[in-house]
């Protein structure tokens, strides 16, 4: 009898292990550049004009829950994926709450981030190419 009980306590124990690792916590990656409350709100290419292809991509996001934008910069065509210069600003509308990122990175530059609700933020990104794009008083909230 106490080695039908034991059986049958080890295989639930068992049981409830195997389920708690398949429906464990999502993968990091899932949660997104800038944390996982916060959704893409803005999309922009860098370098298109000026090159006639695309060197970089601004990306912007938003997180309701705490009233803050985020940006990043990545490389993009030449620079996508391989270690060269990017950078990005943001701030509030007034260009208070400053915050940069800029340097040699394989994938992006920020996250950075601004807390402003009810604002506007400007937010810039600028590509290895040493091209940008900037956005004055947008994503206002």
């Amino acid at each position: 009898m106490r080695t039908r009980k034991l059986a049958t306590i080890l295989a639930g124990a068992a049981l409830a292990s195997a389920t708690t690792l398949m429906a464990g916590a999502t993968p990091a990656s899932a949660a997104g550049p800038c944390g996982n409350s916060y959704t893409r709100v803005g999309v922009y290419k860098i370098g298109v004009e000026k090159y006639g292809y695309q060197t970089g991509t601004l990306e912007v996001y938003y997180s309701s829950s705490t009233g803050k934008n985020c940006a990043l910069t990545y490389g993009a065509g030449p620079y996508a994926n391989k270690t060269s210069w990017k950078g990005v600003v943001i701030s509030r509308g007034d260009g208070s709450g400053k915050d940069t990122d800029a340097g040699d990175f394989k994938y992006y530059a920020g996250p950075v981030y601004v807390s402003a609700p009810g604002q506007c933020i400007d937010v810039e990104g600028i590509s290895p190419s040493w091209t940008s794009v900037k956005l004055n008083n947008v994503h206002c909230g």
